[in-house]
């Protein structure tokens, strides 16, 4: 009963924190939209404050666990295996999440003779930094890649899966790629942000023109749409048809516009479970072993996408 009290109590509270936020935003975004502005800018590019507790408490096994600095940031790696003797697994988590929650996959890729390597991004888990973005997702990920080498394979998550798309047009290295409910679409993830904190639309276009002059990046150039086309090694899109966070159709895009890859679509695992999912895992496996995992989405100016 204590258990269910607490559970109950921490959910209200969190409602009414959001609650609370919405008011203000939708209050100060007419009264004074400049700072609101800039209230949502960090609000944007900040990890939840509780996910890093997660990531420090959550168990790394017997993880190999080390640093390299990117961007004066020290960003945490954790390795299993031998990266430079044997093929080896690059993970990419996602926003407000953390390296050592791929996990569940090392024991099954140990066991098959791969390496494994995760990382905390800027700002989550034990690397350094308040703030992160998108580019700074996919900058690390590339540095990560230098120092390690080339992957046998590349598994990303959420925003990671994104930030794996920019940084393989942009020159990572690894033979074949899954993606786990990848975000294709930074304007529609400011959408869904901004109307999760009751931001008013006007300011949140204003806040996608901020970002771009932060970062000196047009959201454009960070579609999957952009990037997908230019990636010429194989990948396999795993998505559930039941995400909440991100939509399936997301990650429909992304098989629509890489040129070898396949989509898997799940139903009932969600944004969450279905990165550390059985089944998923061992698909996954199938697909690095080379097999034909998922379906063919075809697509061209002149005729409708579909199912191959």
């Amino acid at each position: 009963m204590a258990k269910n009290t607490s559970t109950i109590s921490t959910t209200v509270r969190a409602s009414l924190q959001l609650a609370t936020i919405r008011l203000g935003f939708r209050v100060f975004g007419v009264l004074n939209p400049k700072p609101t502005l800039r209230a949502a800018g960090k609000l944007f590019s900040t990890p939840f404050r509780s996910s890093r507790a997660r990531a420090l408490a959550a168990p790394c096994g017997d993880a190999r666990i080390e640093e390299i600095t990117v961007d004066g940031k020290r960003i945490a790696t954790y390795t299993w295996g031998d990266p430079r003797r044997q093929p080896y697994v690059l993970f990419a988590h996602g926003w407000s999440s953390h390296g050592t929650r791929f996990l569940p996959w090392v024991p099954r890729l140990r066991a098959e003779g791969y390496a494994v390597v995760a990382f905390d991004q800027p700002a989550h888990g034990r690397s350094t930094g308040e703030h992160a973005t998108l580019p700074a997702f996919a900058d690390t990920l590339l540095a990560v890649g230098a120092r390690f080498g080339p992957a046998a394979l590349l598994v990303a998550h959420s925003l990671g899966g994104a930030a794996a798309s920019v940084a393989l047009a942009h020159g990572l290295q690894a033979d074949r790629v899954v993606l786990i409910a990848p975000a294709a679409d930074p304007e529609a993830a400011t959408e869904r942000f901004a109307t999760t904190i009751a931001l008013p639309q006007r300011l949140w276009r204003a806040l996608i023109r901020s970002f771009e002059r932060h970062v000196g990046i047009a959201f454009d150039d960070l579609q999957a749409h952009r990037n997908a086309p230019c990636i010429a090694r194989p990948a396999l899109i795993v998505h559930d048809v039941e995400d909440r966070e991100v939509p399936w159709s997301e990650g429909e895009r992304y098989a629509r516009y890489w040129p070898d890859s396949h989509l898997l679509s799940t139903r009932g695992l969600g944004h969450n479970r279905i990165a550390g999912d059985a089944g998923v895992i061992a698909a996954a496996l199938r697909f690095a072993h080379g097999e034909t995992v998922g379906d063919r989405v075809v697509s061209s100016p002149n005729l409708p996408y579909g199912f191959a």
